[in-house]
This record gives structure tokens, C-alpha cells and sequence, in this order.
């Protein structure tokens, strides 16, 4: 049986920013001790199921034709929701729009969802590089700086651990929830954070990954886009220990469906060391968010199936035709000009592969103008687009997973960790 929580997370500080007095928070050195994280009844029960989902997952990965597939549409829908969770109200279409015309009505909300895209792709390539950075506080710079680079924040000090103390929940310091470590704690405690990600820990990696995100978090070493750069990490880190090879999961999606309960329990780490109860709603997140992508990436195999039938039997199908479907997933918004790079032809041969998927009902011109139009592979937008509705003050009443996964858990081992959470709160 788990022991009840009875562990201390780490120590406090007294510190005074703008002539408040605060207690900023100094967390204890990862792995859990005192005592130390056992993954053992409930635990184990949501971490076999996690790992299964994401074995599951990496299947559905490797079995289409091409993982650019499901990495374009997942990697920005990612992006898309872990920004919202920050406040940006850019939603999907909007950065799809961007793409394909270089227009937007937000250009600033935009361009930080597609700072984040960008941010991924440099920190995976530099893992990939033989002498390229390590998964290590220079690369976290490095990926911080290309995140805020040029938006809100930027004036911040991208890419530079702070230097001064920061506060969470509030406008001025006196009614702040959450006070990180004094500045002066920084660079030892992410020198600390990173030896244990490159050290041996008896814990399974996924457990690690989830401990790790609550300690970046909890350091908050910068003066902005800590949130981003923390589930960041997780993907960085699920690649890293070898759980999945690409960035496959969005788990910000689960983060945001059941942000106050996110929230709680990074708090209740601090406030309780209730290590157990952070791990099982992250490993629940996980099951959840890989089950989820699992089913979108069945869906969109299907619709991909469906409609390159519908257009190689069509009566106006051509090679480009089906060659343009092809470059859909990729390409969900497309112009004139677009295809005509796409498919390295004449603008008359685009316009026929065009009005073909047109009028296969695959493509959707969605501005109405004569001029400048854009196309929509709709069907698949609608897939990809599921939960990336910008955050409104309630909490959405569906998403029933989440609650199966607990309530199933709860019945068959609740009273190893005591009752774990089904509900939610309003914000």
C-alpha cells in the first residue's frame, strides 16, 4: 500500500520584490524521497495503461505511408493548444490560414503558435545532430528563445535564464499564488533537474517525464513562456527515453480539458508532496491523449482512403489530381499558386487538379471572392480541429474518457492513494 502523504517537497524563503515580502518556493532535488515515489497499485494500474496507449500509438504512426501525415496536422494542433493554455487566442484555422497565404487577422497570436512549431523542430533536430546540443539547460535557452522570439514576451529575455524573482497569479506580488525559487536557485536546481534526466532512476521514464514537468514548472526558470516550454519538455523527453520517435501525442489537450485539475495538482506537489496524486492524473492525461490520437489518426488513414478512391474513379481525375489529394495533409488550405509549387506545374494543370478535387467534394473554396481564393480540405480540417476552440471561462461538459479512466481506477484501487477526482471546477 502507498504510505500517506506525509513528504516535504522542498523549502521556503523569504524575500522581499517590490517592497512585499514573499516566500518563494525552493523545490527538493528529483527523484521523490522520504518517502520515495512506489509505483505499485493504482499507479501501476495507469502507468501499464499509459504505456500501452502509447505503444498503441506508435503503431498507428508507423503504419501510414508517410509520418509527415500525422506530424503536421499533430505537431501544430499541439502548438495551437498549449498557446491557448498561455492566453493566445489563435485557434487552428488561423495558423493553417498563415501558412497558406502568409495573411492573418491576429498576426501577433499567430506567429507565437508558429514560434512553437518552430521551437520543436530546432530542439529536435539538434537532438538528432551527432553535435548538437544534449537535452540540457543551453538547449532549453535556445528553445526559449526561438519561442519568444519577435512576440509577447519578447522583451523578456528570450533565451536567458532570469535574474530576478517572478511570481505566479497575480498582477503585483502581495497577492501572487505561487512564488519560484529566488533567481539566485536557478542555475544549480535546472544543474540538478538535468543530471537526474541523464541519470539512472528506478522509475519507469514515463513516470520521470511527468516528475520532470512538474519540477520545470515548479523552477519556472524564465520570465515568460514557462508553460510552453514545460510540456515541451515532456515531448522532448517521451523521444529521449525512447517511448515514442516522433512527436505523436498532444498532451496539452488533456491539460487544457482538465486544466484546474492540471493546476491543483501541481500546487498540491508544493503545498502536500502529493507526488502520487500529480502522477496519476499525468498518467491518466496520457491515456487519454494517446487514445485520442490514435482515433484521429484512424480517421484521417480512412478519410485519406475514401477520398483518393472517390478521385481516382472521378470522371475529370488526373495524375496531379490525386497527386494535389496527396499533399493535403500536409497542405489542408491551399492556393492557386500553392499548388501550382505543390505539383511543380503550369497554372492551367493546377486549376484542372483543383476544380477535379473541387468537384469530388474533397476541396471547399471557403472566401467567396473571385480572386485569391483559398481551398479547404474541410473533412480533414474538422478531424484535426477537434478541442482547439479557444478556451472560454468553463470547462467543456463532455470528454467522458478522462472520467472512465479514473472512475475505473478509483473502483478497482482507490483505497491505495484515497479517492481520486472525477469532476470539475469552473475557472
Amino acid at each position: 500500500m502507498i504510505p500517506t502523504m506525509a513528504r516535504i517537497t522542498g523549502t521556503y524563503k523569504t524575500t522581499v520584490v517590490e517592497a512585499e515580502k514573499v516566500r518563494a518556493f525552493i523545490p527538493s532535488s528529483l527523484p521523490p524521497q522520504k518517502p520515495s515515489l512506489r509505483i505499485e497499485g493504482n499507479l501501476d494500474k495507469l502507468h501499464t495503461n499509459a504505456v500501452a496507449a502509447l505503444a498503441r500509438l506508435e503503431v498507428a504512426g508507423a503504419l501510414v505511408p508517410s509520418e509527415e501525415w500525422f506530424l503536421y496536422g499533430f505537431v501544430r494542433k499541439e502548438a495551437v493548444i498549449s498557446s491557448q493554455i498561455e492566453g493566445t487566442q489563435a485557434t487552428l484555422q488561423d495558423v493553417l490560414t498563415y501558412e497558406a497565404t502568409r495573411q492573418s487577422d491576429m498576426p501577433a497570436e499567430v506567429e507565437e503558435v508558429c514560434n512553437y512549431v518552430e521551437a520543436l523542430a530546432f530542439a529536435r533536430s539538434e537532438l538528432a545532430r551527432p553535435k548538437g546540443l544534449p537535452l540540457c539547460t543551453r538547449l532549453l535557452c535556445k528553445i526559449h528563445e526561438h519561442l519568444m522570439r519577435g512576440v509577447r514576451g519578447a522583451d523578456k529575455q528570450p533565451g536567458t535564464i532570469r535574474r530576478s524573482q517572478n511570481w505566479i497569479g497575480a498582477s503585483r506580488p502581495g497577492t501572487a499564488h505561487f512564488f519560484p525559487p529566488p533567481s539566485e536557485a536557478v542555475p544549480e536546481l535546472l544543474a540538478a533537474m538535468e543530471r537526474w534526466i541523464h541519470g539512472k532512476d528506478s522509475l519507469p521514464p514515463l513516470v520521470r517525464a511527468g516528475l520532470v514537468h512538474v519540477q520545470f514548472e515548479t523552477i519556472h526558470p524564465f520570465l515568460d513562456g514557462n508553460g510552453r516550454i514545460g510540456r515541451l519538455l515532456i515531448t522532448l523527453l517521451l523521444e529521449h527515453w525512447g517511448l515514442l520517435t516522433s512527436p505523436l501525442l498532444y498532451l496539452s489537450l488533456a491539460f487544457k480539458r482538465h486544466r484546474q485539475e492540471y493546476y491543483r495538482r501541481l500546487s498540491e506537489v508544493r503545498t502536500a508532496g502529493d507526488w502520487e496524486g500529480w502522477t496519476a492524473f499525468f498518467l491518466s492525461c496520457v491515456q487519454e491523449s494517446a487514445d485520442n490520437a490514435v482515433d484521429t489518426a484512424r480517421r484521417i488513414f480512412t478519410l485519406m482512403g475514401k477520398d483518393r478512391q472517390t478521385v481516382a474513379h472521378h470522371i475529370s481525375a488526373t495524375v496531379c489530381a490525386i497527386r494535389l489529394l496527396d499533399q493535403l495533409v500536409e497542405h489542408p488550405l491551399v492556393t492557386m499558386p500553392m499548388a501550382m509549387k505543390l505539383l511543380k506545374t503550369t497554372k492551367p494543370t493546377a486549376s484542372k487538379a483543383i476544380d477535379t478535387l473541387c468537384q469530388a467534394g474533397v476541396l471547399h473554396e471557403i472566401t467567396g471572392k473571385r480572386r485569391d481564393r483559398i481551398y479547404a480540405y474541410q473533412a480533414y480540417l474538422k478531424m484535426l480541429a477537434e478541442d482547439t476552440e479557444v478556451i472560454q471561462n468553463v470547462l467543456p461538459p463532455h470528454h467522458k474518457r478522462f472520467t472512465e479512466i479514473l472512475r475505473a481506477t478509483n473502483q478497482k484501487y482507490g483505497h491505495a492513494l484515497g479517492r481520486l477526482p472525477t469532476g470539475r471546477k469552473t475557472d
